[in-house]
C-alpha cells in the first residue's frame, strides 16, 4: 500500500541492494523521503532499519545504488558541509572522556560558524529542550543510558542549528532508554523539526508511539517495503501479522486522530 506525500524530496534512494554474511540486507531497495514529515521506519529485528539508516546517510556503502540529498548526489556533497544539514543520532554513541555533558553537546558546533557567545545561546537553547540542561556540568560517563541518549540528541539538535531550509534529521531507535515522558517529549521534538521543514527519519519498534507521531510509516521485513502510508494505511492487521507473526487489532485513539494497536492473541 503507498501513498504519495506533497513535500518536497529531501532524500532520493533508488536500487539499493546489500548483502553480508549471505543474508540480503536491502533487496532493489528504493525510496523518498520529503521535507516536513516524520517518516517512521519499522519492522522487525535484522529488517534493512538501520541498515538502511547508515546508507542513507553515507555511514555504509551499498553493492550498488544511488542516493541524494535535496537532488544531488551523497557523493558530491563536501563532508564539512553535509555536516550543517544532516544530523544522525545513532542507537549507540561510545565516549568515555571525561567530558562534560556540555563539552559533548558543544561538539555539534564544530561544523558551525558561531562565537563563543552563540554556542553559549545555542547548546543552552537545546540542553534545554531535550530537558538535560541541569546535567551541563556532570561528567558525562557518569550519567544513565537515557540521559547519554538526550545528551547527544541535543548534540544534534546543536549541530543542525544552522542548516536553514535543507535539514535532515536521522533517529536511530531514539526512545530505546528513555523513560514514558521523554519518549513522548524526544519524538515531539522530531515533530516540531518536521513541521519547521525538516525531513525526520526515525526507526522504532513501538508502532504506537509511530504511529502517534510520524505522518509516514514504513514498515520494512526482509529489505523490503512491506507497507508504505499514514498510520491508518500502515497499520493493517494482515500486514502487523504477516511481517510480525502476531495477531494484532487496530482502534481508534479515544482523543486523538490516530490509530493504535492491541494484541489480539
Amino acid at each position: 500500500m503507498t501513498v504519495t506525500f506533497s513535500h518536497s524530496t529531501a532524500i532520493t534512494a533508488r536500487n539499493l541492494q546489500l548483502t553480508l554474511a549471505n543474508k540480503v540486507l536491502l533487496d532493489n531497495f528504493s525510496i523518498d523521503i520529503k521535507a516536513g514529515q516524520v517518516t517512521a521506519l519499522l519492522g522487525p529485528n535484522g529488517a534493512g532499519k538501520s541498515t538502511l539508516l547508515k546508507i542513507l546517510c553515507g555511514e555504509m556503502s551499498p553493492e550498488s545504488g544511488e542516493v541524494a540529498f535535496f537532488n544531488r548526489d551523497i557523493n558530491d556533497w563536501q563532508r564539512a558541509e553535509l555536516a550543517r544539514h544532516l544530523g544522525i543520532l545513532p542507537q549507540h554513541s561510545s565516549l568515555s572522556f571525561g567530558f562534560t555533558c556540555k563539552e559533548v553537546v558543544e561538539l555539534g558546533t564544530m561544523p558551525l560558524c558561531l562565537s563563543r557567545q552563540e554556542i553559549d545561546r545555542i547548546t543552552s537553547q537545546t540542553m534545554a529542550n531535550t530537558d538535560v540542561l541541569e546535567l551541563a556540568q556532570r561528567l558525562y560517563p557518569t550519567l544513565s543510558g537515557g540521559e547519554k541518549q538526550r545528551i547527544h540528541f541535543a548534540r544534534v539538535l546543536t549541530q543542525l542549528s544552522q542548516a536553514d531550509d535543507k535539514c535532515i534529521l536521522m533517529l536511530d531507535e531514539p526512545t530505546s532508554a528513555l523513560d514514558l515522558a521523554h519518549q513522548h517529549k524526544t519524538l515531539q521534538m522530531a515533530q516540531t523539526m518536521a513541521a519547521q521543514g525538516a525531513a525526520v527519519i526515525v526507526v522504532l519498534h513501538d508502532l504506537n508511539l509511530a504511529a502517534q507521531y510520524a505522518q509516514r510509516m514504513v514498515i520494512i521485513q526482509h529489505g523490503k517495503i512491506q507497507a508504505d502510508g499514514t498510520p491508518w494505511q500502515a497499520l493493517d492487521p494482515a500486514v502487523i501479522n504477516a511481517v510480525y507473526g502476531w495477531q494484532v487489532s487496530v482502534h481508534a485513539h479515544p482523543i486523538h486522530d490516530y490509530p493504535f494497536l492491541l494484541s489480539a492473541c
